[in-house]
């Protein structure tokens, strides 16, 4: 190993180790003391957005994104990094909702009583360290920090190199907060380094990270799941469906596509594919096609194609492609059957919804697709952990171990088995 690669092999296990004692030191904090933190965290986020005030964390936002442009990066992953006064507000406002939220930590479950007497049970305990490895998005830094924070978990944040500055003042801010009220600064820390050989290298601390979590493009996770020696929660592209079915309301189903698809074209829940009745596809494609105007590209199959003649023909590579775009693959079927076999094979586990007035349907549809989240007559960006409850989430699980779907505060926890006896032996 060169010399270079000691060093940062170095650097990257004494950071591991400090948040190894922190994370000892979090763990049997309890909720007013991880409460605080947080607060402090949403009062210097809000005073940084407050107007005319100079913003270290805007100021190193908007180098971040002039570069970005300079460098190609296209519209839809540049509104991804971009931060203003009301996206900090905004993420202030989601500090707080996880400060107002229950603490998983010390929850009991199903305790019950052994015939031997043993009374036994289950209890939340923080899972300790974990590692955020994500891309683009600088305000995943401070989702991922007051949900490690919250349920009692240090955080490792390794963000990607078109974020770094902001990133940066952000993890400024955030150790600033958690020394003042008294919690180890190291609960938080950014990774230095941005090179890749980092990454690997932060993902070979066995016995130091107990979970590390990828959140980016494609290559980004297959990456992280390929060189990973700690355990990965993986959350692969969101090519997400929406099926039109037989009756549906046409009105609906444009919303439905108008919101999935061109509400914010480059996040995760983002519709990537329509799948069509064939007996409500002329009525429905024509308004489809019309927002064309918008910038909507439609990408359709023979059908499609013949219904709108402004569509381009799709390739087999369109099917199962998260676009990340203003760009809409479209495929006209005969029946739910051939929707679902659609979604069976090009699906990514993430993101899938019906249309339909049809219980029999919907029932169906719920049952039979594979996905973290499944909805009925609602858009796909409603999976979100803000949206289902969770307040913020720290990324969508499309694995099922341990947790499937927006990972909240539950998510970040483990269950500990626990036993009350009197003297018995076995």
């Amino acid at each position: 190993m060169e010399q270079s690669n000691v060093d940062l092999e170095g650097t990257l296990r004494a950071l591991c180790l400090r948040a190894r004692a922190a994370a000892r030191a979090l763990a049997p904090m309890d909720r007013a003391q991880k409460d605080r933190a947080l607060r402090a965290i949403a009062e210097r986020l809000r005073a940084e957005a407050g107007e005319g005030k100079r913003s270290a964390v805007l100021a190193a936002n908007a180098e971040d994104v002039a570069a970005a442009r300079a460098a190609g990066v296209s519209d839809a992953l540049v509104d991804r990094l971009v931060l203003d006064e009301a996206r900090l507000a905004s993420i202030a406002g989601a500090v707080l909702e996880v400060a107002a939220a229950g603490d998983p930590v010390g929850q009991v479950i199903g305790m019950e009583r052994r015939p031997n007497g043993l009374l036994v049970g289950q209890v939340r305990v923080p899972l300790g360290v974990i590692a955020m490895i994500y891309e683009s998005r600088p305000n995943v830094t401070v989702d991922a920090a007051v949900l490690c924070l919250k349920s009692g978990n240090a955080a490792i944040l390794r963000g990607g190199k078109e974020a770094a500055r902001s990133n940066a003042a952000l993890g400024a801010l955030l150790s600033d907060a958690v020394r003042s009220v008294g919690l180890p600064a190291d609960a938080v820390q950014i990774v230095p380094s941005l090179d890749r050989e980092a990454t690997r290298l932060l993902l070979g601390m066995t016995g130091l990270i107990d979970l590390a979590i990828p959140r980016g493009g494609e290559g980004l996770i297959r990456f992280v799941a390929e060189n990973a020696r700690v355990p990965v929660i993986q959350h692969y592209k969101g090519v997400n469906h929406l099926y039109a079915d037989a009756g549906c309301d046409i009105d609906m189903a444009l919303r439905l596509v108008d919101n999935g698809k061109l509400q914010r074209p480059g996040v995760c829940n983002a519709l990537e594919c329509l799948l069509v009745h064939e007996s409500v596809a002329a009525p429905l494609l024509a308004r489809v096609a019309a927002l064309a105007e918008r910038g909507l590209e439609l990408r359709g199959d023979e059908a499609t194609c013949a219904l709108v003649p402004s569509a381009r023909r799709a390739s087999e590579d369109d099917y199962g492609r998260e676009f990340l775009a203003p760009i809409l693959a479209v495929r006209v079927v005969r029946s739910l059957d051939e929707a679902l076999e659609h979604i069976g094979r090009y699906g990514s586990l993430h993101t899938e919804v019906i249309c339909t007035p049809r219980y029999d349907h919907a029932q169906r549809f719920v049952r039979e697709v594979d996905a973290s989240c499944v909805l009925v007559n609602a858009s796909p960006r409603f999976n979100d952990g803000g949206e289902l409850g969770l307040g913020a989430e720290i990324g969508i699980s499309t694995t099922k171990l341990h947790a499937y779907g927006p990972m909240g505060l539950a998510s970040l926890t483990a269950l500990k088995w626990i036993a009350y006896g009197e003297g018995q032996t076995r």
